[in-house]
């Protein structure tokens, strides 16, 4: 059985970010840590792709029978919250580029930075549901956000955690819930590195991403 489950990643670009955890929701032990490369960042902004029709860039919607639970507290620092607000849309983007079946999706290209860890790790997730034959499925949802401003306010480090107990795969040929039960395995902790707008850009960009596996203190 399958969900869209993240293993720990790390800095490095290196395509260990791509393995999910196993079938049935399994997983191996992780260990936390400061997200390294947080002072350099990595990769350069991305290229602008195709806005929508209401000018705010490309289509980032997920589909009907999937809810994203984004449970943030807004930030009263305006930069903070710009940042939070594109570190969400990254989120949206990823899951979906899952639903869309597309390892190339301007979604997640238009929220990383381009040839960054990120970048790759959303790439990398895609191509796995891809190569599975699934589609999200279930409700996925984010919380305990925490955020701190790095390097005199030039990037914007935020941290989460996820509750994947009731987010599940679909196989796309038959339409058959994949579904698991809850345990340690469905939460994770999520270190994202957040890039200012440059250029002609007008976003904030995930650059580096830490995922940390059987997270228990998100399970309180």
């Amino acid at each position: 059985m399958a969900r869209r489950a993240r293993t720990a990643t790390t800095a490095a670009l290196t395509v260990t970010a791509a393995l999910l955890l196993s079938a049935c929701g399994g997983g191996s032990e992780a260990k936390s840590g400061d997200i390294k490369g947080a002072e350099t960042g990595a990769g350069s902004p991305s290229a602008s792709v195709p806005a929508t029709a209401g000018g705010s860039g490309p289509d980032i919607s997920v589909p009907k029978d999937l809810k994203l639970d984004l449970d943030f507290d807004k930030p009263s620092d305006t930069k903070q919250s710009a940042a939070l607000t594109d570190a969400q849309n990254y989120l949206r983007a990823l899951v979906h580029g899952l639903a869309a079946q597309n390892p190339d999706d301007p979604g997640y290209q238009y929220y990383s930075v381009s040839g960054g860890q990120a970048a790759q790790y959303a790439k990398s997730q895609i191509q796995s549901w891809v190569k599975g034959g699934w589609t999200p499925y279930g409700t996925d949802r984010y919380y305990d956000g925490n955020i701190t401003t790095l390097s005199g306010g030039k990037r914007v480090l935020v941290k989460f955690c996820e509750n994947q107990a009731k987010f599940y795969g679909k196989e796309i040929k038959t339409g058959k819930i994949l579904y698991t039960k809850e345990s340690l395995n469905s939460y994770l902790k999520y270190s994202l590195l957040m890039m200012p707008p440059s250029g002609s850009s007008t976003n904030w960009k995930a650059s580096v991403i830490e995922v940390v596996g059987k997270a228990k203190e998100c399970q309180a």
